[in-house]
């Protein structure tokens, strides 16, 4: 595979600044629905049977405190739909998805900026990470025919310290970056 069968997706500029220069950068803006959009829209200019591996880079905050450093999550699931009460009602609705490549971690992905101890800990008994694109960029990915990847780097332990996160985009954004370049 080269470098231009791929697609890199990354919710913020600051996450991206350290990609390689001859990867494609998609930047789709904060959010499950942003991310949806914009991976959706970039898939439809492809031709239906050459689709590149879109790969999400971005920071995501570690549900375990153990948990640090570049993760390639294996399951990611919707954590804000409520996927049960909507199959109750008779509906199908995707709030989990399984990626190929994986290293065994599962990321949980919402509209919600998790910074609250308490929040964290819910999240922590179905996942090991959280963010707020990788479910969406994963779904588009697949509806849109494309393979996907997801790359994640603890930024924070998704309680107070998430607020610093500001300040901690550069390191993360330099092991996404050299991830790639060893692609």
């Amino acid at each position: 595979m080269s470098r231009s069968d791929v697609l890199v997706v990354s919710a913020t500029k600051a996450e991206a600044v350290h990609v390689p220069s001859e990867f494609e950068v998609l930047i789709t803006g904060i959010g499950k629905v942003s991310a949806a959009v914009a991976v959706a829209s970039a898939l439809a200019d492809y031709p239906r049977t050459d689709k590149p591996l879109v790969v999400n880079i971005g920071t995501a905050g570690a549900l375990h405190e153990h948990h640090s450093g570049l993760f390639t999550p294996s399951t990611v699931l919707n954590h804000d739909i409520s996927g049960d009460a909507i199959r109750a009602l008779g509906h199908g609705v995707a709030d989990l998805l399984a990626l190929p490549d994986g290293d065994g971690s599962v990321l949980a992905t919402g509209d919600l900026f998790v910074s609250d101890a308490g929040v964290r800990d819910v999240l922590a008994r179905r996942a090991d990470l959280v963010d707020m694109e990788g479910f969406a960029v994963a779904y588009a990915s697949a509806r849109g025919g494309a393979r996907c990847r997801l790359v994640k780097h603890v930024s924070d332990t998704a309680d107070d310290s998430a607020l610093d996160w500001p300040a901690r985009i550069d390191a993360s954004a330099r092991e996404l970056g050299r991830w790639l370049a060893a692609l």
